[in-house]
């Protein structure tokens, strides 16, 4: 099995003394759909930090694609587009450009990355955006907006980090209809939500950390199936939402 990522024993410790990861071991396969679930302050974005070169680890090993983050950052950050949890683009910029400009950091030439950025626009529902000042967009198209330059250098690993937050109900559908058709050509995505009912339709397997440590992993039936408590009935398996929610609260809440 080819994984897309691959921690071994990562731990963070800040200057304040917090450890905000403790031995954390994961694995993603490649073109898996992945949910990391956890309360905030968790450690979630700490991995994501981590993963993506932006944050230093204390100690443990992280792959991406079997590349080591330390070894070969960048041919390991080559393989991976970001959508972080704040809007951090210029306002003032023109849609086509802000997509047009993160293809320059990975050294797309402008030929083939403005059409490439034009196609994204649309696909995403931009397309009559991209001559437009990005400040003039809503909160749902500033997400599309990230979305579309995170794919722009056509990473085979797409890491979501609350992707949805705020987006009306209609947005997010159209959202994840167009990232579930990209997870099914063969790319890699790791989601972390708030919204565990769509965690649970769209993952194929999920991990959930709390306090620093994975409490639960594996594919999202096992692991709804492991914390079952024999009350459900068949007429209400399509409801999966309340019982990813229902096991979230038991391994996270306080005793």
């Amino acid at each position: 099995m080819s994984l897309a990522l691959e921690i071994k024993g990562l731990t963070k410790t800040y200057a304040t003394g917090t450890q905000a990861l403790k031995g954390v071991s994961l694995e993603i396969p490649e073109g898996d759909f992945f949910a990391l679930l956890g309360p905030n302050g968790a450690g979630k974005t700490t991995i994501i930090g981590i993963t993506t070169g932006l944050v230093n680890k204390t100690a443990g090993t992280v792959s991406v694609f079997g590349h080591n983050i330390d070894t070969e950052t960048e041919l390991a950050k080559m393989q991976i587009g970001l959508v972080g949890q704040e809007v951090n683009f210029n306002p003032f910029e023109k849609c086509l450009n802000i997509v047009v400009n993160q293809a320059g950091y990975y050294g797309v030439p402008r030929s083939v990355a403005i059409p490439r950025a034009t196609q994204l626009l649309k696909d995403l529902g931009l397309g009559d955006k991209m001559d437009q000042n990005a400040m003039t967009l809503s909160g749902g198209m500033k997400r599309r907006l990230m979305i579309a330059r995170a794919l722009v250098n056509e990473p085979r690993f797409l890491i979501l980090d609350e992707p949805t937050a705020g987006v009306d109900v209609e947005l997010r559908r159209g959202m994840w209809d167009y990232l579930t058709g990209l997870s099914k050509k063969g790319l890699t995505i790791l989601l972390t939500t708030h919204y565990l009912e769509e965690a649970e339709q769209l993952a194929k397997h999920v991990a959930i950390i709390n306090k620093g440590a994975i409490v639960e992993h594996g594919t999202m039936d096992e692991v709804l199936s492991r914390h079952s408590d024999g009350t459900q009935n068949a007429d209400s398996k399509g409801y999966r939402g309340g019982r990813l929610e229902e096991v979230f609260l038991k391994l996270t809440s306080e005793k």
